[in-house]
């Protein structure tokens, strides 16, 4: 390589040398046309014979893993040599994972016309893919990492049986349909509120990869009309990652406790202070709701606080007393039976579940006895007003909607096409 490099200054030194010399030196002083053509040709000839032929390659072929199957397994029945198996692990950290293969996994191979492990392609995660090559006979693993591209999607519905049936038609996903009724369910008891013409609206974030969806993210904004009445939550993240849904205008959409502590159940006997029990045939105050539901369903603490009994008493069956600060108290009774380690004294968090649904006590049938307690006084947990949690401050609502602006639009273009569609729908089905 260094020769080639001087002789091509000297030729050009030279060259320039004899740049005001007549044309007949200059021919002379360089070898003709044919010579550097006979001398092209030797020299490609030379660096074929020393250059080895590249091996050739199969295609790739993928492989889906199957219940019991091992790398070493995989490799035997594709009859590449076992060594090359266990060689595999050794080569990176990422590359040990091929340890714990799971069924419906896929591997892809290739290999060279000896027959042996050219390539291996393997997705460690989303986001991650393993890849290993045959370099200068040896076999070196490395990984690739691919960003997710996140887009922006939007759905809008109207309830006419359920809201599942709704989302459903709406193409929202079972996970983002219990996200947007744990959204709402501070204000909207799905149990006991829905209308037939109420609607939705949801703006979210979906992943993709390599132009494929991959998965739906988090909810950014929604909307839902309740009887008339506008609720719009949007997504909060503060400075600790910690996330929670706010009204745009800042204020908390997030009270003190969730109105219902089970999903989707029917209200199977309301607050009555003048109720005939079932059982006991006599008229006795109902301080409570009945949330009918099948044995087993999780039962959730409407709010955070501490349990303060938790065992059998009278006709509740098994019951949770929890303590929610100085001013209020929740019940549930006829739980078939509790949550593994909670015991009196237990800190709870909204949300959480404490037990499960049962028919133990003075119970007719599976169902939830929950009543609601404000100063040790009995109140309608279905009326009751809740209180909210602090608001944002104005210079975090500022930035906050900046940041969502493009958020924000959709769901209000899409809640004003959605709200003429339903009048127009219902004008032209008025009665004259």
């Amino acid at each position: 390589m260094l020769a080639a490099i001087v002789g091509h200054e000297s030729i050009a030194t030279r060259s320039s040398a004899l740049s005001g010399a007549a044309p007949a030196d200059v021919a002379a002083a360089f070898p003709t046309p044919a010579s550097d053509l006979a001398l092209d040709a030797q020299l490609q000839a030379q660096a074929t014979a020393e250059t080895p032929a590249a091996p050739s390659l199969t295609d790739w072929k993928a492989l889906t893993v199957e219940s019991g199957q091992t790398l070493s397994t995989i490799f035997e029945a594709e009859g590449l040599p076992h060594s090359e198996s266990l060689q595999l692990l050794t080569l990176s950290q990422d590359a040990r994972q091929l340890r714990n293969l799971r069924p419906g996994e896929v591997i892809r191979l290739r290999r060279n016309a000896e027959g042996s492990l050219e390539e291996l392609s393997y997705e460690l995660d989303e986001t991650h893919t393993l890849q290993v090559r045959r370099v200068d006979d040896q076999l070196e693993a490395f990984t690739i990492a691919a960003e997710l591209e996140k887009r922006q999607a939007e759905v809008a519905g109207v309830i006419d049986s359920s809201l599942f049936a709704a989302a459903q038609k709406a193409g929202l996903s079972n996970r983002l349909t219990l996200e947007l009724a744990q959204i709402f369910n501070y204000d909207i008891d799905f149990a006991l509120d829905l209308r037939r013409g109420d609607r939705f609206v949801v703006v979210y974030d979906a992943y993709y990869k390599d132009g494929k969806k991959l998965r739906d993210g988090n909810i950014t904004i929604a909307e839902f009309v309740n009887k008339g009445k506008v609720h719009q939550a949007m997504r909060y993240v503060d400075k600790k990652g910690n996330a929670a849904y706010y009204a745009p205008d800042g204020s908390s959409f997030r009270k003190a406790f969730i109105r219902t502590p089970v999903d989707f159940a029917r209200i199977s006997s309301g607050f009555n202070l003048a109720r005939k029990h079932p059982i006991l045939n006599v008229i006795r105050a109902h301080k409570g709701v009945d949330y009918a539901a099948g044995t087993g369903t999780p039962v959730k603490t409407t709010g955070d606080g501490t349990v303060e009994f938790l065992g059998k008493k009278s006709g509740y069956g098994n019951v949770i007393i929890i303590k929610h600060g100085q001013k209020y108290e929740t019940l549930y009774g006829h739980l078939s039976r509790f949550r593994s380690g909670l015991r009196a004294g237990s800190k709870v968090k909204m949300g959480q579940v404490i037990g499960y649904v049962g028919a133990t006590g003075l119970a007719t049938a599976p169902h939830l006895h929950y009543e609601f307690r404000v100063n040790g006084l009995h109140v309608n947990p279905i009326t009751v007003a809740l209180p909210r949690a602090n608001p944002l401050s104005k210079s975090e609502v500022a930035a906050w909607r900046a940041e969502n602006a493009g958020a924000l639009a959709a769901l209000e273009s899409i809640s004003m096409q959605q709200s003429a569609m339903v009048q127009d729908f219902s004008g032209r089905n008025a009665t004259p």
